[in-house]
């Protein structure tokens, strides 16, 4: 894949590519950024290792090519540590994009210090074991969205999400078009226009509520039984 694409989609960002994506393959975990302000994209190199143990994050090492994104998973995610420092300093020295932990981190300071954007669920000092064998290279399952190997993740403050190969094309576009219509409405915004009215979601609000202009107050509807005729029941 072109490094201008993953550029451009590190640009545009996790919310516009969620949202141009049709909203799908949120990665809907808390996570923690360890760079602030960093942004990644790239495909996946994905691990599934055994619980509570980073065998597989030393085995997965000599395959990490240049841009990749490090996605490192178990069956259950626990605060349980699979990357440090030197495991890190690996992943770096390969010229993987970023690493993103389904579990916890740690070595903290030592981490921001190195500089390589890694996403975590925790940061724990509790150690991996090093003795269940795990996969790689296989799909794996984070917050909700399957991460097959070579989809490609986009990283943030606000999150993550994942791309299937086949749909970068349309997706970015649909960005581009996304961003260029933000702009305008930015244009908009700053002269004093409002996202209530240029949505128009000043009658959505007025179809399912009274709106008293005299005393810029909004009256309740009333909930009735299906079938029943709604009547606004004004606040005081």
């Amino acid at each position: 894949m072109s490094p201008d694409v993953l550029s451009r989609l590190s640009e545009l960002g996790v919310a516009t590519i969620y949202e141009a994506a049709g909203r799908e393959g949120l990665i809907d975990i808390p996570l923690i950024q360890a760079i602030p302000g960093s942004r990644a994209a790239g495909p996946a190199r994905t691990v599934l290792c055994g619980q509570d143990d980073n065998l597989m994050v030393h085995a997965v090492i000599e395959q990490i090519q240049a841009g990749q994104i490090l996605v490192l998973s178990m069956p259950e995610a626990r605060p349980v540590a699979l990357i440090g420092e030197l495991l890190a300093t690996q992943v770096k020295a390969r010229g993987a994009a970023a690493i993103l932990v389904d579990a916890a981190i740690r070595d903290f300071d030592e981490l921001v210090k190195l500089g390589l954007p890694i996403w975590a669920r925790f940061i724990r000092v509790r150690g991996a074991n090093k003795s269940t064998p795990g996969e790689l290279n296989v799909p794996v399952t984070m917050g909700g969205t399957i991460i097959a190997p070579n989809d490609v993740v986009v990283l943030d403050t606000d999150g993550g999400v994942c791309l299937r190969r086949e749909r970068i094309n349309a997706v970015l576009k649909a960005a581009e078009a996304r961003f260029e219509h933000e702009t305008l409405l930015r244009e908009k915004l700053m002269t004093g226009e409002t996202t209530f009215d240029l949505h128009g979601l000043r009658e959505v609000l007025e179809r399912k509520c009274l709106y008293d202009y005299r005393v810029s107050k909004f009256a309740l509807c009333v909930k009735h039984p299906p079938g029943a005729t709604e009547s606004p029941v004004a606040t005081s």
